[in-house]
């Protein structure tokens, strides 16, 4: 068995010996996942992260000297964010038959199922498996899903490249143990498209150190990588995928025929972080060179080998490649990446400035059919009274078969469209209270993303997705106050550091850093192009009013013409909005009010249940599979519903 080359003079983290016993991603999972228990071991879990799925349970449900209601979040791994039509059918019926009747779109262009028990798993898997989707490596110590612009202009070849690339790049950097075939298909190897023939060769071809030999990881090896590996292709100018947060952004450069050239590389991007640990900061990515297409593969296989064989093993915290760049400096990773590669990597070429783009409304692809971007309030799909975006979806998809990309905005783009469907699609969307017009959407919503945090994500400090529809109506009310109603900016929160809704790169920035208290970070671009700073440590959310006045009426005051927010930030500076904000009469702008904005608690969604119906609940979670809170869920629904008809 072929092992990483790991120095020896450091003593490494805990997870590299799990992952080294683990032959190959196979154990303690498989084993455990034949067990009569309602999770799994901590060794367990390590090791199922690797299979896309991370055990969780519901916060909000916790009872002190009572099982916490564990269940799992599972996340597809789509390139391009590519959902074909049998795929999203497949994952809203597992949603309803064994999660939490809900989708969540990710800002890296999958879905996540929530709510799954741990002796449903093994069917929910399989059945994506068998549908066209994969959730292999969609989370772990490896390469993630590759993301890719999701326009589907098939009149601008440099889109359907970056398409085509992202699918290849994903295919030679995927696990190649068995290990996941094994255990969800009892050894069935399904397979949804074939591999080309030269990423095939590419995983194998060696000369350089960037393989091993006689393993079932060539790339890998045993110990796979130090940390998670974030890639993506995109064109020049569009920054839907926010293009410096990556370990690897490659860029398509054709040639005045539309002719793939090769790509422009850059390198040690990064965001996740820990308060109060200085070493560990967000990254923004630097350029690295430029890449001949006949080429690709051996570099990204030479940049991979490097964080591999030299990334931190020792200190997770340190583990990521920004870390390893950051360190060494930009010469020296690229001096080494270039001894794997086995040549000189050719200089950046010059490209037009990014600009994001959302795709929301209705387009033409360029071939005679149409694609429609669809706002999706924080990713999340559901039914919520006279809002049903989930049944509009299922019935969109299942009358018309097109297929949907998601976007790192965690919005959706359905495509294929037949010009003489588009109406019929958009009634059935106004029918079910979706709004289907992007100008009648608040930008402050239409440009902001949370992660999903409390009550299921382990990491939360506090809140996030539950919280930032109300903190964005107060801003607007509060700009509607200063008479600046009709300015918005790009506003991210996240309920921890780790920066999975991208905080780092917003105008406004919200980090979770206690219960109802965030960090807020200023000086990102609208555009994500330069990376915002921490402005405070720790704002009680229900001072936000009294925290931003100052800072609005200062940039309404002294922005130059045409101005953003984040750049008015970034261009005055912190001592001078520090400075503003010191002398500045809180209201004096405004009218005084005495109502105070109402507190936000952090469990100001958990229902209580009678003590002498809990253990019933519990008991039919168990008999029929489902979490506690889906059981509720349906019957307030039930309930609501009768009220409405009567």
């Amino acid at each position: 068995m072929v092992q990483t080359p790991i120095s020896p003079d450091k003593k490494l983290s805990k997870l590299e010996g799990i992952k080294e016993r683990s032959n190959f991603l196979r154990e303690p999972l498989a084993t455990e996942l034949l067990q009569d228990t309602t999770h799994f071991t901590e060794e367990a879990i390590q090791i199922l992260k690797f299979h896309g799925s991370y055990q969780q349970d519901n916060r909000d449900n916790r009872v002190k000297g009572q099982e916490k209601d564990y269940q799992m979040m599972l996340r597809t791994r789509s390139p391009g964010g590519f959902i074909p039509a049998e795929l999203y059918l497949t994952l809203d019926r597992l949603s309803e038959e064994y999660g939490n009747h809900t989708l969540r779109v990710t800002t890296r262009q999958g879905f996540q199922v929530h709510g799954i028990l741990k002796k449903n798993l093994k069917t929910v898997i399989s059945d994506i498996v068998r549908n066209m989707g994969s959730t292999l490596g969609a989370c772990g110590d490896l390469n993630r899903n590759v993301m890719a612009p999701p326009a589907p202009y098939k009149n601008q070849p440099e889109y359907q490249y970056a398409w085509e690339y992202a699918n290849k790049v994903a295919d030679l950097l995927t696990p190649q143990t068995g290990a996941y075939y094994e255990i969800w298909l009892d050894g069935e190897k399904v397979i949804s498209a074939e591999e080309a023939e030269e990423v095939k060769a590419a995983r194998q071809r060696n000369g350089t150190g960037t393989i091993f030999h006689d393993t079932e990881e060539p790339i890998y090896g045993t110990h796979y990588m130090p940390r998670k590996f974030k890639i993506c292709v995109t064109v020049p100018g569009d920054n839907s995928i926010d293009v410096y947060t990556h370990d690897v952004s490659l860029v398509v450069i054709t040639n005045s025929d539309g002719e793939l050239e090769g790509f422009n590389v850059l390198a040690g991007g990064g965001l996740g972080r820990t308060h109060n640990k200085e070493e560990t900061f967000a990254r923004m990515s630097d350029e690295i060179g430029f890449v001949a297409k006949e080429d690709i593969y051996e570099l990204l296989k030479a940049i991979v080998a490097t964080q591999r064989d030299y990334g931190d093993r020792a200190q997770r915290r340190h583990a990521r490649m920004k870390y390893l760049i950051n360190d060494w400096g930009v010469a020296k990773f690229k001096a080494k990446v270039e001894e794997y590669f086995g040549k000189t990597i050719a200089p950046y070429r010059s490209l037009p400035p990014w600009k994001y783009q959302d795709f929301l409304g209705w387009h033409e692809q360029g071939d005679g059919k149409l694609f429609f971007g669809l706002s999706v309030e924080n990713g999340r799909v559901k039914d919520q009274g006279a809002f049903q975006l989930k049944t509009a979806l299922r019935e969109i998809i299942e009358q018309f078969q097109i297929p949907m990309r998601l976007t790192a905005n965690h919005n959706i783009i359905l495509y294929e469209i037949e010009p003489e469907t588009k109406e019929t699609i958009e009634n059935i969307l106004v029918q079910r209270g979706i709004e289907t017009n992007p100008s009648a959407i608040d930008p402050l919503t239409r440009y902001s993303m949370a992660c999903p945090a409390l009550p299921t994500c382990g990491l939360a400090i506090t809140e996030s997705e539950r919280a930032l529809p109300g903190i964005s109506d107060r801003i607007r009310t509060l700009l509607t106050k200063l008479e600046m109603a009709k300015e918005h900016f790009v506003i991210r929160m996240t309920g921890c550091p780790n920066g999975c809704a991208r905080p780092y790169m917003a105008e406004l920035g919200f980090v979770g850093s206690a219960p109802e208290k965030y960090q807020v970070w200023l000086g990102g671009t609208p555009d994500q192009t330069l990376l915002a700073q921490p402005y405070e440590q720790k704002m009680p959310i229900q001072d936000l009013e009294a925290f931003l006045e100052p800072i609005l009426v200062f940039f309404k005051r002294d922005r130059q013409s045409g101005e953003s927010f984040g750049i008015f930030c970034h261009r005055v500076g912190f001592d001078a909005i520090r400075q503003f904000s010191a002398n500045y009469k809180l209201g004096s702008y405004m009218e005084e009010t005495t109502t105070k904005p109402k507190k936000f608690r952090k469990n100001q969604k958990r229902v209580s249940v009678p003590d002498d119906i809990f253990p019933r609940l519990k008991e039919a979670s168990q008999q029929e599979g489902r979490p506690m809170n889906q059981i509720i869920a349906e019957a307030l629904n039930d309930y609501f519903g009768k009220k409405a008809s009567s």
